[in-house]
């Protein structure tokens, strides 16, 4: 009998990697059952996608209603009040005291996309400031922004024009926010002219990149720098949204405002949304049909989200995330004497990573890093590796995880690190 790794193997392109070779039968909050019945803990929310749980009971609720009324109309040709009142939420609930207005995609990278084009029509520039390790997406604007060749550049020729690149200040690998701020001075006077820099994007926390915090001090000078070139700052919030990072949005930790929020992921709770949400007169840059997509708000994600919002604040899921992320570090701390490979362990909220060192070369290990992550879902534990190096194990679990999944999915990586140590 062929097995599923084969069929997979035989049918789908092998540009589309699978971390692991488990076929999902049902999910409920934070657990997979499999084709074969074996149980799963889920540390991975489908990427950060299930922030809410699988199929929270409201989400599915809401989705269920709106199937009874219509699944799809394109609304640039038929819009929905739903559509609309989702928007007036975003536009409240975004950092920043003015006026704003949201547009609906489907994908991440299309917010991505979006939130460039409507940088570019806004200001009339061109030029677009990234930073390394960030990751913005696999379409071509994506690419060139994502600060990482391996997996995602590889192959596909020449990027879009008029993208650059600064080092992200990671102190543990030998970048302070100084070096990083001089390499984007040394980058205005030797390559782009900021006077035609459109925006600068980043993300608050690193996603694939390392679950790297950005310094306040950093972004404190970016919102400096912007104003005083009239450059757009872009804060890419498609990981760190919906009360991962212990606020609704990650930009909350810090005292300065973006001009442009891309969001996706968590917004609709396991259904293809995305949006961008910025000050009003940015937002209206592009011109009429200039913005859109047959999909973006379809009716089913537009319900999900609202059910997604109002189980954010109903359940406090913004404090549930300080708590679990803190539990989830404490631990991780108890045990670093045992495995000294661990160089660091970070994250706002529940939003945390762990990072593995060679303890003889002191050099990043993906290697221990690949083990852990094997041997906890020998385990039962689904847990996802990142980073430039891919020495970083990060943890995504639903914030809605039950108090006792949670304490057996802390033994479990503890007894794995501690296996794969020993």
């Amino acid at each position: 009998m062929t097995s599923m790794t084969d069929r997979k193997n035989a049918a789908i392109s092998r540009g589309v990697g699978m971390t692991t070779q488990i076929y999902a039968d049902r999910a409920e909050n934070s657990e997979i059952w499999d084709k074969e019945g074996n149980r799963y803990i889920d540390f991975s929310s489908g990427i950060a996608v299930v922030n809410t749980g699988h199929r929270h009971p409201r989400v599915i609720e809401a989705v269920k209603a709106q199937l009874d009324r219509f699944t799809h109309t394109c609304a640039q040709v038929v819009p929905y009040e739903s559509y609309v009142h989702l928007a007036e939420r975003l536009n409240a609930i975004t950092p920043g005291d003015f006026a704003k207005k949201t547009m609906f995609v489907t994908t991440g990278a299309e917010a991505v996309e979006n939130a460039v084009k409507i940088a570019r029509a806004a200001t009339g520039r061109s030029a677009v400031i990234a930073f390394s390790g960030a990751f913005h997406g696999r379409t071509f604007m994506g690419m060139a922004l994502t600060g990482k060749v391996v997996p995602y550049k590889v192959g596909f020729g020449a990027m879009p024009g008029d993208v650059f690149h600064v080092p992200f200040p990671i102190e543990l690998h030998g970048v302070n926010v100084e070096q990083a701020l001089a390499a984007l001075k040394k980058l205005f006077a030797a390559d782009v002219d900021p006077a035609r820099v459109a925006a600068i994007i980043l993300e608050p926390v690193q996603g694939e990149g390392g679950f790297y915090p950005a310094p306040a001090a950093l972004m404190r000078a970016l919102r400096d720098i912007c104003d005083q070139h009239g450059i757009l700052l872009i804060a890419d919030e498609v990981q760190t949204g919906f009360a991962r990072t212990g606020k609704m949005f990650a930009m909350e930790h810090y005292d300065v405002v973006p001009d442009l929020i891309t969001m996706a992921k968590s917004l609709a709770g396991g259904f293809p949304l995305a949006a961008v949400t910025g000050r009003a007169e940015i937002m209206d840059g592009p011109a009429p049909g200039g913005l859109g997509g047959t999909y973006g708000g379809n009716p089913l994600g537009i319900a999900a989200a609202h059910a997604v919002l109002d189980v954010i604040e109903d359940e406090k899921l913004c404090d549930r995330a300080e708590q679990l992320g803190g539990r989830l570090k404490q631990r991780l701390a108890a045990i670093r004497e045992q495995v000294p490979e661990i160089v660091d362990i970070r994250g706002p909220g529940f939003m945390n990573a762990v990072e593995f060192n060679d303890v003889t070369t002191n050099l990043p290990s993906a290697d221990f890093a690949n083990r852990v992550r094997l041997k906890a879902l020998e385990k039962g534990l689904i847990l996802l590796t990142c980073g430039v190096h891919g020495n970083v194990i990060r943890f995504l679990a639903p914030i809605t995880i039950q108090d006792e999944i949670f304490a057996e999915a802390l033994d479990i990586l503890e007894a794995a690190m501690i296996e794969v140590r020993n």
